[in-house]
């Protein structure tokens, strides 16, 4: 036990808390979802006939995780690919004994994102036992879902996904949907979200799709998608082609003021939309916010199946790797003057339209992979998506506010839903 502590404690550990999100199958994945970004990391893989997260790295995975993590601080590993489920469940079972092994008091959480193909009774068996938190991949009904999440041989998923939502439920397992919103579906704000209200969903978080192909030097690297674009600076880096499954930057604002609109008259309480509750925490200056919509990031990275850390989920590219965690602490590759610099980066290129926004505490200039656009003085760096941020932010500001007052009076927030008048700003 002596030798097990000294290994243990062998990396530093972190004056700040940090996330990890791990993709113990790489880019692996049973689908062919057109619009996944992260399938063509395979490129970065070539020689590896298998993508699979060996014991020995998973055990060093979960040693240094805990290890290197403020006392005090729960440790929340976060499971996703790829496709998690490919590991089988024996390898999450593994993972559990592992954490329990290495705790040392800490208190642990797991959250599992999953494309729910793969689920049955044995696994949401586990999750509801283990306490897991899982985010099921929904696009919402069957035309807009199978637009785009298809299997290998391209046949439509979606029965799969709702037996696996069924399956959650019957269980009762902690979860939550995470709905992208693409071309298609953000025509369809209130069809999608009914879908889920009316399937018995209470968390739901929109993330848009925003992608571009790529220049030909990158397609030859094996990349056909476009990475950040901070790192060229160039205008052929900002005049590359937004991809036809991209959500438009209007209706991206249009598809949230939408739903907005419904949820703060009838569903206040009853469900639970992230992206309304980050505008609430960043309203009254509470913790809670997602990094796209804080000043700076850098705290959150990921690894992959061999143990290799990168900077972010959307930048696992060769330049943002931090190291491997076979090698080096994960509070180092945290703390490093790298990572450091690649999280006050964000609100050190924010340009000087966003800096003088009203909006700019809700928005912080969104995800630095998007923010390949020019503001209207020409000055480059500004968020792909502002025009639709910016609508959203100013039509849900009135409501906040009420949402805010009621809070501070410790009054339930489902309360705006009785006022005679409608707080909605129309303009």
């Amino acid at each position: 036990m002596d030798a097990e502590r000294q290994t243990e404690s062998r990396h530093p550990v972190s004056a700040q808390a940090f996330h990890v999100m791990a993709k113990p199958s790489g880019p692996e994945c049973n689908l062919d979802c057109q619009y996944c970004f992260y399938l063509e990391k395979e490129a970065l893989f070539p020689a590896q006939k298998s993508r699979r997260m060996s014991p020995e790295t998973l055990e060093a995975y979960v040693r240094n995780y805990i290890g290197s993590h403020p006392t005090g601080q729960p440790v929340a590993f976060a499971w996703q690919g790829g496709e998690p489920t490919l590991l089988g469940l024996d390898f999450y079972q593994r993972a559990v004994a592992l954490q329990r092994h290495y705790a040392q008091g800490r208190r642990i959480q797991n959250a599992f994102q999953t494309n729910g193909t793969l689920l049955d009774d044995a696994w949401c068996a586990f999750f509801a036992e283990n306490g897991f938190l899982v985010g099921l991949s929904l696009d919402g009904p069957a035309p807009i879902h199978d637009r785009y999440r298809v299997n290998r041989s391209g046949a439509p998923t979606h029965s799969k996904v709702m037996r696996a939502l069924a399956t959650l439920q019957r269980h009762d397992v902690d979860f939550n949907v995470l709905a992208c919103v693409n071309n298609l579906s953000s025509r369809s704000p209130l069809e999608v979200y009914r879908f889920f209200r009316d399937h018995g969903v209470k968390v739901v978080q929109f993330i848009p799709i925003v992608e571009r192909s790529s220049a030909t030097e990158d397609q030859r690297q094996g990349f056909a998608l476009e990475g950040p674009s901070g790192k060229k600076g160039d205008s052929a880096a900002t005049s590359l082609p937004v991809t036809d499954w991209s959500v438009e930057p209007a209706r991206w604002g249009t598809f949230l003021t939408t739903i907005f609109d419904e949820w703060i008259t009838t569903d206040v309480g009853s469900m639970f939309i992230m992206n309304f509750e980050w505008s609430l925490a960043a309203f009254m200056n509470r913790p809670g916010v997602i990094c796209v919509h804080q000043e700076n990031c850098g705290r959150a990275v990921i690894t992959e199946y061999n143990g290799d850390v990168y900077s972010c989920d959307h930048f696992v590219y060769p330049d943002y790797r931090l190291g491997n965690l076979l090698e080096t602490g994960l509070a180092e590759m945290l703390d490093s003057d790298q990572q450091k610099n690649f999280g006050s980066e964000k609100s050190h290129t924010l340009p000087e339209q966003c800096r003088r926004c009203e909006y700019r505490r809700g928005c912080w200039g969104g995800c630095p992979k998007h923010r390949f656009t020019k503001t209207k003085s020409g000055e480059s760096g500004l968020n792909y998506l502002c025009d639709g941020y910016f609508h959203y932010l100013r039509h849900i500001t009135p409501s906040l506010r009420a949402l805010s007052d009621l809070i501070t009076a410790n009054c339930p927030p489902s309360d705006i839903m009785d006022r005679t008048v409608r707080i909605i700003d129309k303009s």
